[in-house]
């Protein structure tokens, strides 16, 4: 049945998870009206991210992630990596996991794939390795939400002062 389902069914239903997933969290999550780089904004409140979904493939012990665009143009297919300031993160669903993966701007921009490990290398390499534990959706937006909503909140319980994404970027 999966073979069945053509890229933009894929699409379509990785954009549905992923804003769910986001939800379920406390993300709020917009759609833009134009033709823009990005699917969804998660408002992070008080900070907007922009994020390019995409449909992740489960291939053995590893979680494989493109982070380009492909579309047809006039002289045939046109492959493009996400350039600085199109994104600020791209989500990713796999069905097989049934999981939603958050990657970070500099995980995202400028690359043509992204690999997140579910086990252990053959050779036991640890250093280097992206865990896909560490890149789960839900874990990834309680950690940008958590220190920074934590530094902008008072006593009186009001946020006052605004992080950045990725937290001590300018």
């Amino acid at each position: 049945m999966l073979s069945m389902l053509t890229t933009d069914q894929k699409g379509a239903l990785a954009e549905q998870a992923i804003a769910f997933e986001a939800m379920k969290h406390g993300a709020g999550v917009l759609r833009p009206f134009a033709d823009e780089r990005y699917d969804l904004i998660f408002d992070l409140r008080p900070q907007l991210l922009r994020v390019q979904c995409k449909w992740a493939v489960h291939r053995g012990d590893v979680v494989a992630i493109t982070c380009r665009t492909n579309r047809r143009g006039p002289q045939g297919f046109i492959r493009r990596c996400y350039g600085e300031g199109e994104i600020d993160a791209i989500a990713a669903y796999c069905l097989a996991l049934e999981t939603c993966f958050l990657l970070p701007v500099e995980m995202s921009v400028n690359r043509t794939a992204v690999q997140l490990r579910l086990a252990p290398t053959q050779n036991n390499q640890s250093r280097r390795i992206n865990w896909a534990r560490d890149f789960e959706l839900g874990a990834t937006l309680t950690t940008l939400n958590g220190p920074i909503a934590q530094l902008g909140e008072r006593a009186h319980g009001m946020r006052e002062v605004g992080g950045s994404i990725p937290p001590g970027s300018t």
